[in-house]
């Protein structure tokens, strides 16, 4: 069913959406593709690329400079859209790749400025996500410019859980994570080392247990507390549209 899929239920949070959005929101979903693990599918500088609904699997975006080393910008989940910039500006500004298999929707402009004309509701709701795209950026430079190791773990993984919470992958005791040490580091700004270090010390402070790839929340409200963790910039309470 269109309304379980983690795009939909993701939308879903800003508009009430109605079985005619549902339909056109499942036009969406017609060109399905597979990639394996560590094969981008969207290039930097790449031009007229189309871009992706990622349906199952993780991904990942990041930046690569001229002598060759990657920052890892941020984390797809299913239920994301993969490479929508480069719909948008014509050019790819960053790469994408799976960090496991994964099943995504081929999109082209021309698909979603049609449903946007046909939805408008669908077209704001995208904004939306667009905006919450953009106040996790804002949290990530803050934690990496700002916040100790251990808050700045401890943030990263209460994010994750609120974002996968939101399409049915997570709750508030944890959630499945595929990510290596050596690509969370990336991401924050840490060496694996340290990583390592920071996940022992708050599972021996009883706050959170990260092991064969499950994230496991031993105690979430203290762990909230102590990564200072606002949840209002990823949380809508209810459809704003309805």
């Amino acid at each position: 069913m269109i309304e379980t899929r983690p795009l939909a239920r993701k939308l879903g949070a800003f508009v009430a959406l109605s079985e005619a959005e549902l339909c056109v929101l499942e036009r969406l979903h017609k060109r399905r593709r597979t990639f394996v693990a560590g094969r981008d599918l969207v290039h930097q500088g790449q031009a007229d690329q189309a871009a992706y609904i990622l349906v199952s699997g993780w991904a990942c975006s990041y930046k690569l400079l001229h002598d060759g080393q990657r920052q890892i910008v941020d984390f797809q989940i299913p239920g994301d859209f993969l490479g929508l910039r480069s719909v948008v500006l014509h050019v790819s500004d960053h790469s994408v790749e799976p960090v496991t298999d994964i099943e995504v929707t081929e999109v082209f402009g021309a698909d979603l400025f049609e449903a946007f004309a046909e939805t408008p509701r669908l077209a704001t709701a995208l904004l939306w996500t667009a905006s919450r795209d953009e106040a996790m950026v804002v949290e990530h430079l803050v934690g990496i410019g700002r916040r100790g190791a251990a808050e700045r773990m401890a943030h990263f993984l209460l994010e994750l859980g609120n974002r996968l919470s939101l399409v049915g992958m997570g709750s508030k005791a944890g959630y499945d994570c595929p990510l290596t040490q050596y690509l969370i580091a990336d991401a924050i700004g840490l060496s694996a080392v340290h990583v390592n270090r920071v996940l022992r010390q708050l599972c021996e402070q009883g706050m959170v247990t990260f092991r064969d790839g499950h994230v496991t929340f031993d105690d979430y409200d203290k762990l909230v507390a102590f990564a200072e963790f606002e949840v209002s910039y990823l949380d809508q309470l209810g459809p704003l549209l309805k």
